[in-house]
């Protein structure tokens, strides 16, 4: 075993969750203890210890990835728990969530607000929830937030469809931007991280994932930023999915967005 990795990780585990650090080790030691070895070494010392993403950022685009995967609850409770602990607030967590629900779905999105729910109740947090703006129409702040965001990036999804399908460019403008993304619970910049996360951990989205690093570039999330996403979606989605985002980011760098 490699002492320093470990020490490394075993000091990001706890200072994230202290006391489910090692209800997680402990877990793992009568069947797969090299398992939990591997997971502290590199999910932990090799990339959450990594000081060029802030841990909060980390700890948003773990929280939209295992949303989105939709597969993994026991893991997205630990985070949200972990989360808490580090600074990041119930209603941020949320609204991952709502973000979430654009890009994998309902269910997705409904199953992490349960798992939220169960950590709050567990936690004795008191949440009360963030009312959704209704002014002015959800047109209006759609067009405002695709402005503010993507700074026309956008424009040629939406031109895309005009001939097939013009109902779908009116849906991602009033109910992704109208609903979503003009709520101000989550600051612009966590909310693209997380978006970012989300699409690449699902592995599908190429065209969708190349949009919004371009947009999260516009609102102050740095390239190197955007590629420790990228590296630790390694961990919680895999290889495949992170080196494919990495050929995405690649192609907008390359476009010098």
């Amino acid at each position: 075993m490699d002492e320093d990795r470990f020490e490394r990780g075993y000091k990001q585990l706890k200072a994230l969750n202290a006391e489910g650090a090692d209800q997680v080790l402990g877990s793992l030691a009568d069947i797969a203890p090299d398992m939990g070895r591997l997971m502290v070494e590199f999910g932990y010392g090799d990339i959450y210890a990594r000081p060029a993403l802030d841990i909060k950022s980390r700890q948003v685009a773990t929280i939209a990835a295992l949303t989105a995967l939709g597969n993994a609850e026991p893991q997205l409770k630990w985070h949200i728990s972990a989360s808490l602990n580090v600074g990041i607030s119930p209603e941020e967590i949320i609204e991952i969530i709502y973000v979430m629900t654009v890009y994998s779905g309902f269910p997705a999105g409904l199953n992490g607000i349960a798992a939220a729910r169960d950590i709050f109740k567990t936690k004795g947090i008191p949440f009360q929830p963030a009312k959704a703006s209704t002014s002015p129409d959800r047109r209006t702040r759609g067009l405002r937030a695709i402005e503010e965001t993507s700074k026309g990036s956008a424009n040629a999804v939406l031109d895309s469809l005009a001939d097939i399908a013009p109902d779908m460019a009116d849906f991602i403008v009033d109910f992704s931007y109208g609903d979503i993304f003009c709520r101000k619970g989550l600051a612009p910049r966590l909310r693209e991280i997380a978006a970012i996360a989300g699409m690449t951990a699902a592995g599908t989205m190429r065209p969708q994932l190349k949009v919004h690093i371009s947009t999260a570039l516009n609102v102050g999330v740095t390239k190197g930023e955007i590629i420790e996403v990228l590296m630790q979606m390694a961990v919680y989605a895999g290889f495949p999915a992170a080196l494919n985002g990495i050929s995405a980011v690649r192609e907008v760098f390359a476009e010098g967005k």
